[in-house]
């Protein structure tokens, strides 16, 4: 599978990340509401160097919406029916590892799902808007292609990166425990988050390329003396979001190779209504 040289892309802000007009090129052309079987989402809508763009606010205005409550099945879908057939997403992470300190952007290759409670599939069962019941193959479950266009352009911005990575997916909204984080990384976790599953799930579920830019904005517990804050968190975002942005940018420039192995969607999904 591969995307066009100009192809949609929907864009996730996660913590931080609220504005797309901070990307260099970035042309806003409006707001799009788009229904969806699960709630509407406002979209905005602009481009990148001619490659059009659908972004989304994760957290919502203000950064009202915690992680447990996100509407991860209206987000995905709406940059579905929108005609992304990509999707990118931002996520502050912390460390797992000493040594991997925080500013660093990584971009992760694999996941464990530790989030219970949440809705992770749009298979789901009767009177679902797909029907019947899918096992989707999760072997490798970020886009090579998009993943490779991000490491390259922060190569070429000089960004701190590691160029893989095993994203923890927590429930939240509180901190992992200082044993949580010894547990994780002794199971081979690089990075811990709140948001990133179903995110990716529910993408390779629609047949959307996803890649995650993480970024590391502290180490998890126990590995510093200090206390955790939120405001740490956004701190670190708020000092690195510029390089973010000029990142995002020149990945998304029509003509960076995306050619991948991701599968396409089922095809029960071409007929689907929403």
């Amino acid at each position: 599978m591969h995307a066009s040289e100009a192809a949609p892309v929907g864009l996730i802000g996660g913590t931080g990340v609220y504005d797309p007009e901070r990307l260099p090129g970035f042309s806003r052309h409006g707001i799009q509401a788009v229904d969806t079987p699960y709630g509407a989402v406002a979209l905005l809508v602009g481009d990148v160097g001619g490659r059009p763009i659908y972004f989304l606010n994760r957290h919502g205005p203000g950064h009202q919406v915690p992680p447990h409550r996100v509407n991860y099945r209206a987000n995905v879908w709406a940059l579905w029916r929108a005609g992304a057939r990509a999707v990118l997403a931002t996520a502050a992470v912390g460390s797992l590892e000493t040594a991997l300190a925080p500013g660093t952007l990584v971009l992760v290759d694999q996941f464990m799902d530790f989030a219970g409670g949440r809705a992770r599939t749009f298979f789901d069962g009767e009177g679902s808007p797909l029907p019947g019941v899918r096992h989707t193959d999760m072997t490798a479950p970020y886009c090579a292609g998009w993943r490779a266009a991000l490491i390259a352009a922060g190569e070429q911005e000089s960004a701190k990166l590691s160029p893989s990575g095993t994203y923890v997916c927590t429930a939240g909204p509180r901190f992992e425990t200082a044993a949580e984080i010894r547990a994780f990384h002794r199971l081979g976790g690089t990075v811990v988050g709140m948001t990133g599953v179903p995110e990716v799930v529910l993408a390779r579920e629609l047949g959307l390329c996803y890649a995650a830019l993480c970024l590391v904005t502290n180490l998890g517990a126990g590995l510093s003396a200090a206390a955790l804050t939120h405001e740490e968190v956004t701190g670190v975002v708020a000092a690195q979001q510029e390089q973010m942005a000029r990142v995002l940018a020149r990945a998304l420039l029509p003509g960076r190779p995306t050619d991948c192995f991701c599968p396409p969607g089922p095809n029960a999904v071409e007929g689907a209504e929403g």
